[in-house]
């Protein structure tokens, strides 16, 4: 786990794929220590963090499904207020480069999306758990699974 930090403290700035923040809420996988340390690392103000509104609707969608909009609208407020978080919108400049993204590197929508917001609000490196974004040459991606 120590790994895990001193990678990210080589970086300004990091975009963060809703499945960290999911892994560290839930706690139920093997990831979740990781999520943590990741979240912990940017709270302390090791790097900035930046993800996109995506990331609240993403992270709404179980508790909804629930029926507990009360939690969902918890996870939100704790997005909304955690240090060194950007939630970036998704505007016109970032749907231009996400199709960029998603031509060039063939990327779901969603995914396209995250990390076109990530790269417009200046992150140099990405955290994430979906392998398929290795693909991308514009920044650094590190899947959680490579610290364990």
């Amino acid at each position: 786990m120590a790994d895990l930090a001193a990678a990210l403290r080589q970086h300004e700035r990091i975009g963060v794929d809703t499945p960290i923040f999911i892994h560290h809420i839930e706690g139920t996988t093997h990831l979740a220590g990781l999520a943590g340390v990741a979240l912990d690392e940017l709270a302390g103000g090791a790097f900035a963090g930046v993800t996109s509104v995506l990331t609240l609707m993403e992270i709404a969608v179980k508790p909804l499904q629930m029926g507990r909009p009360d939690v969902a609208e918890e996870y939100e407020v704790l997005l909304v207020n955690y240090p060194n978080l950007v939630i970036a919108a998704i505007d016109r400049p970032t749907a231009r480069r996400a199709a960029v993204l998603r031509a060039e590197y063939r990327l779901r929508p969603a995914d396209a999306l995250q990390v076109a917001a990530c790269l417009e609000r200046g992150a140099t490196a990405f955290l994430s758990n979906d392998r398929e974004l290795r693909r991308i040459a514009d920044l650094h991606v590190w899947m959680l699974a490579d610290f364990v």
